[in-house]
């Protein structure tokens, strides 16, 4: 792809990958989660479906998944907006926005975000969960979802022209259902046409994230190229020797992570984790690789 190849794609278009700064490589900024809503316990349910206030903000942060405000995050944009300038107040240049068709992807207000903040923006490509899926991507083939993916990052995703700059994340529960197979083996056809990035959210299973691998690279995709969400083992990927290839994310997606909520936001790694990791004896340049070039070199099409 000669017109993307050394470039990364953000919501605003191509950009040069030395333009990207300090990246967040999961986040969300407007999605809606209701389809992973979980009912609360018996004699909770007035909890559940009351509004986000200070007296309940101790059992939202316990059970985020069973209040159903809480998963509108599609509702804050205003507030995502002011923690978006607080982000690049502290350093930030680039969110990737990983919400892709099953949880309300929005890349109208993504575009408008990137516009008033200055932020760069990635947005996802692709299909969440199989839970997620309609009984018309249940149906597809492996090639017909592919189409769908490639046409969402050369053409623009939701009938518009704006251009996702990612595949993912992609969502996989555990075991696989068939049509989250397909889409696993449609991702990894992706990314051998465009040589673009992946990332994927793997199922609740030790097992998953290496499963999940095998069947990309048997499908043709580069493990180098792909990012594996959620395993949360930093310091000692780092004391391992892994710095190259470590990335880091909030994965904010519920309105109680937001700062308007009593949240940490999407800036509290910049502000409060880098310290501590400084603190801690992990080198500025160790935290250069995960926040900066680790991103950059991920992001870039190849």
């Amino acid at each position: 792809m000669p017109s993307l190849r050394g470039k990364a794609q953000t919501v605003l278009g191509p950009v040069e990958p030395d333009c990207l700064g300090y990246t967040l490589t999961h986040e969300h900024l407007t999605m809606n989660y209701s389809s992973c809503f979980c009912p609360p316990s018996p004699g909770h349910k007035a909890l559940s479906d009351g509004p986000i206030e200070m007296k309940n903000l101790f059992w939202i942060k316990q059970n985020p998944y069973s209040h159903k405000e809480n998963l509108l995050l599609c509702q804050e944009t205003d507030a995502v907006k002011e923690e978006l300038l607080h982000f690049k107040a502290a350093g930030g240049g680039t969110i990737v926005e990983n919400t892709t068709t099953g949880i309300a992807r929005d890349v109208k207000t993504l575009k408008k975000l990137a516009e008033e903040t200055g932020v760069h923006i990635v947005a996802g490509a692709g299909f969440y969960v199989g839970s997620t899926h309609s009984p018309q991507t249940q149906a597809m083939t492996v090639e017909q979802l592919t189409g769908i993916i490639v046409d969402e990052i050369l053409s623009g995703a939701d009938g518009t022209d704006i251009k996702c700059g990612v595949v993912g994340e992609i969502g996989c529960s555990w075991p696989l259902t068939e049509s989250e197979r397909r889409v696993l083996q449609a991702a990894a056809q992706a990314q051998v046409q465009l040589g673009c990035p992946v990332i994927i959210h793997p199922g609740r299973s030790s097992q998953a994230p290496c499963h999940i691998i095998r069947l990309l690279q048997e499908a043709g995709a580069k493990a180098a190229k792909t990012v594996m969400s959620h395993l949360d083992r930093i310091r000692m990927l780092i004391d391992e020797g892994y710095e190259d290839r470590i990335l880091m994310a909030h994965d904010v997606h519920t309105k109680h992570r937001l700062m308007k909520y009593g949240g940490h936001g999407y800036s509290h790694i910049l502000k409060n984790i880098v310290p501590k990791m400084l603190i801690r004896g992990i080198s500025q340049d160790k935290i250069d690789k995960i926040l900066l070039a680790n991103p950059k070199r991920w992001l870039t099409f190849e």
